[in-house]
């Protein structure tokens, strides 16, 4: 059976059931008037045709396997997520032993550890090709605009933070509810701002790719000479007895830790980048290197991402196998959970979704969708600097984010710009004062606002860095730091939380800048490799999935033939 209303202005949901009679459906044509043609053979489509004219958009068989294909990546990703959960759960009533957890979970450790090979030639390929790709003057104002989001982002996150963990309060109690304390290692606020500034400029490149300085804490045995004057009450006369005291006093010494100097490498990166761009033809054999180094890179990242799922998979569910008792997820501690889960929630759904939008004037859900590979991958690994070749991929491929700014930004904001970290370290300072039944005064709230904000700048993109900064934030305002112990055992699951809420701020700081700077991007001639136009004209070599659009194409020549 055939029904044709093109031109019918009664075309509704009436004279779709009318037709239901047929159990095939064919996709024919519409009409602007918002009708359309069909052939069916059965009843069993018949809400699919009502939902189809109710609320103006068409689905056919094509439709749903191009939405497939072209998210395939992410549906697997999300699915591996859940199963991950799921056996996880299953599997814990089996007090598995440590080394068969660390077994369970080796599939999820190869994808950590393909991921983070990936990491230090892919920041500084990308920093120096893109830096090399645009001038000074632009480079600078793109710079500007980068380092004002991150602050700004950065101090709201710090004020959600504050502002929540103040309202719910969730350290009311004893300290006792709490199990067994350990020992944390001190810092001393001082020496953690200098090291931030010593692995801005590291002495040797080599050592940087894996180690990062990091002031370590001797003992030195100190004599000191006192002289005591002996008074005595009745007689005018004193002596004087001098005596040595023996005393152990804490020195910096100068040390090295595992783990890659990415701070040191960006700054070494962007300068470099910027002397390559300002030598033009000289600096050209450097550029095409770094260009195909970065290629070839985001190719690997595309074999990868076949083994992604798989990792993520078992990471999630060899972390829930190995966690402690859920029972102590009560009282003060799971309200310290809400309370996070609530502040990371308003800043990633509230607030940076608003500055996109309020800026750009685009729908930021729509870039957020894009973003979801990246995101996912980032709760599965719990480190922003591993997800960044995913998140190089979403933004280039799926959002459209030209090249030149990703290259700029992501690298520079994987390192310094963690809003999730900030807000955690300022709300669990805080959550620790009340735990020691400590009132905050006003100048203490700054202090902590403060070194917070600074804090998550030095915190690296590694798992677990917040617990190691926020020694620095309770320093600063005299709470025990011995007492971050109290929450190491839900940090695990937050640390993942933090984590995509960082890499969602990079991304969106990465939409914003670009907005911000299309005008220096139009007026600079189009660089090889470094356009979205250019991407547009030519099919990108690392593209994890084709998306061919052959089937639009035959379908939109069958309607018109149609028509």
């Amino acid at each position: 059976m055939k029904s044709d209303c093109k031109e019918n202005p009664l075309c509704t949901e009436e004279i779709v059931k009318q037709t239901l009679d047929c159990t095939v459906y064919t996709f024919l044509h519409r009409s602007s008037t918002g009708c359309f043609s069909f052939r069916c053979d059965g009843k069993s489509t018949h809400v699919l045709f009502a939902l189809i004219n109710i609320f103006g958009f068409t689905i056919s068989k094509e439709d749903i396997q191009a939405f497939l294909k072209k998210n395939a990546f992410v549906l697997f990703t999300v699915a591996a997520v859940v199963v991950g959960i799921a056996l996880g759960f299953t599997l814990r009533p089996y007090k598995m032993t440590y080394r068969e957890v660390k077994y369970f979970s080796f599939p999820g450790e190869l994808l950590m550890r393909m991921l983070q090979m990936l990491v230090l030639p892919l920041l500084v390929s990308s920093l120096i090709t893109g830096m090399a790709a645009l001038d000074s003057k632009a480079s600078g104002k793109m710079g500007m605009r980068a380092v004002i989001y991150y602050m700004t982002t950065t101090f709201i996150a710090v004020f959600i933070g504050i502002i929540i963990v103040l309202i719910i309060h969730p350290g009311k109690g004893s300290k006792e509810e709490f199990g067994k304390q350990q020992k944390i290692e001190q810092v001393s606020p001082a020496d953690a701002f200098l090291d931030l500034i010593r692995n801005m400029f590291p002495p040797n490149l080599v050592q940087a790719c894996t180690q990062q300085f990091k002031t370590k804490y001797g003992k030195r045995v100190v004599h000191v000479t006192v002289t005591v004057n002996d008074t005595l009450f009745n007689s005018t006369n004193a002596t004087q007895e001098v005596m040595e005291i023996t005393r152990e006093e804490a020195i910096p010494v100068p040390g090295q830790v595992n783990g890659v100097n990415a701070l040191g490498l960006v700054v070494f990166s962007m300068c470099f980048g910027l002397i390559i761009g300002n030598m033009k033809e000289q600096g050209q054999l450097l550029r095409d290197f770094f260009d195909s180094l970065n290629e070839a890179i985001m190719r690997l990242v595309a074999i990868i991402m076949w083994y992604a799922p798989i990792g993520i998979l078992f990471l999630i569910a060899g972390k829930i196998v190995e966690m402690d008792d859920l029972t102590q997820m009560g009282g003060q501690l799971g309200m310290y959970v809400i309370t996070v889960i609530i502040g990371l929630m308003i800043h990633a759904i509230l607030i940076l979704p608003t500055l996109y939008f309020a800026i750009t004037r685009q729908n930021p859900f729509i870039f957020i969708a894009g973003l979801l590979q990246a995101l996912v991958t980032a709760l599965g690994t719990s480190s922003s600097s591993a997800t960044l070749p995913v998140t190089f991929k979403c933004l280039e491929e799926n959002n459209k984010i030209d090249k030149r700014i990703t290259r700029f930004v992501l690298p520079v904001g994987a390192t310094i710009n963690m809003d999730g970290t900030a807000l955690y370290e300022a709300l669990a300072a805080i959550f620790i004062a009340q735990v020691n039944n400590m009132e905050m005064n006003f100048g203490q709230i700054i202090t902590i606002s403060i070194t917070a904000t600074a804090a998550s700048i030095g915190a690296a993109g590694i798992p677990q860095a917040g617990l190691v900064t926020m020694v620095i934030v309770l320093t600063s305002v005299g709470l025990p730091t011995d007492d971050i112990t109290l929450i190491i055992a839900v940090d695990w699951f937050l640390d993942r939380l933090r984590t995509t809420t960082n890499v969602l701020g990079d991304s969106i700081g990465a939409g914003i800048v670009e907005f911000l700077s299309r005008h220096e991007l139009r007026s600079k001639d189009v660089e090889m490799g470094n356009s979205v136009l250019e991407e547009k004209e030519r099919k990108k070599p690392y593209k994890l999935i084709s998306q061919d659009s052959d089937f639009e194409n035959d379908k939109r020549a069958h309607s018109e033939s149609n028509m």
